[in-house]
């Protein structure tokens, strides 16, 4: 970096640089039913002869725009969908203030039938993989594939002591520091210590954007979640895999998640928990190989 360039400066030009290119993939919005809608970024709607569509749920603390390198390699070659969950970005919260997984997984149903996706492959992440996994329990004939990255297991399970706690201690942070302070405070967590600064500073950007109101529900729904028991009901084809240096969902949690799915669990090195953006082209051929296995699961229901 030039001696003239400022830490700030050079911030600020790989965050724009990073919005021109998901600038290609510009916001959309749809409605669901009255007065509920569904914001969303999408790829590649013309590619649609013999693949099916890839969903993709992203995490707690991100959005729709964090798929960005995701959009624009597998774009390429099939559709590509990613939502901002309920109470993300442009999409309207979901009605309970302590929501369960399967109000989510709902509003995944609505959004996929007001864009006719009858079946696709759906993956998610971190949290997403919670939604992903509830709508895989209640609607697996819609799935040809389920790809579970980083996988937070939630709390469903454990005393409610536990799930108190877990679910305070976020709110709580998140009352006192606010998007941006939640961003500055727990946003290099979310990465290796390979990650490169652009990878960090994306992170920082998305988390950034939360909505208070859909961050909290959220954080209420990972408290009241059991991915383990929702995936464990699903029996078509799935692939749970993680960062190896994973700290939020690290591999012996993701593991159990695993185990519970009947799968072998998959181990990227050098990748922390959202592998995707630090480590966009591994991640982005382990989900393009994922949905080539799927494409043959096209028609069967």
């Amino acid at each position: 970096m030039p001696a003239s360039m400022s830490f700030t400066e050079d911030r600020e030009d790989r965050n724009a640089t990073l919005e021109t290119r998901l600038s290609h993939f510009p916001a959309q919005r749809i409605e669901i039913a009255p007065q509920r809608a569904i914001g969303y970024r999408e790829a590649g709607r013309a590619n649609l002869d013999g693949t099916l569509p890839l969903v993709l749920l992203h995490g707690i603390g991100s959005g729709a725009a964090s798929w960005v390198q995701q959009l624009e390699a597998l774009g390429t070659t099939r559709s590509v969908f990613a939502w901002d969950a309920p109470g993300y970005g442009e999409s309207t919260c979901v009605s309970s203030p302590s929501p369960q997984a399967d109000e989510y997984a709902r509003a995944l149903r609505e959004w996929l039938d007001a864009l006719h996706i009858e079946r696709c492959v759906l993956l998610g992440h971190s949290l997403g993989a919670i939604v992903a996994g509830s709508f895989a329990a209640s609607h697996g004939n819609r799935i040809a594939g389920l790809l579970l990255l980083s996988p937070a297991a939630g709390y469903g399970a454990a005393s409610e002591e536990v799930r108190a706690s877990k679910r305070d201690s976020r709110l709580a942070m998140l009352a006192e520091l606010g998007p941006q302070g939640l961003a500055d405070r727990r946003s290099a967590n979310m990465l290796s210590r390979h990650a490169h600064e652009a990878s960090r500073e994306w992170v920082r950007w998305n988390m950034m954007r939360i909505v208070p109101h859909g961050y909290a529900q959220a954080t209420h729904l990972l408290a009241n979640a059991d991915l383990a028991t929702d995936v464990a009901k699903f029996d078509g084809r799935i692939a749970v895999a993680v960062g190896a240096e994973d700290t939020i969902t690290p591999p012996a949690s993701c593991e159990r998640i695993a185990q519970a799915a009947r799968t072998r669990l998959q181990i990227i090195p050098c990748a922390g928990h959202a592998g995707y953006i630090e480590r966009g082209a591994a991640y982005t051929a382990l989900i393009e190989a994922f949905c080539r296995m799927s494409d043959g699961q096209r028609s069967k229901a």
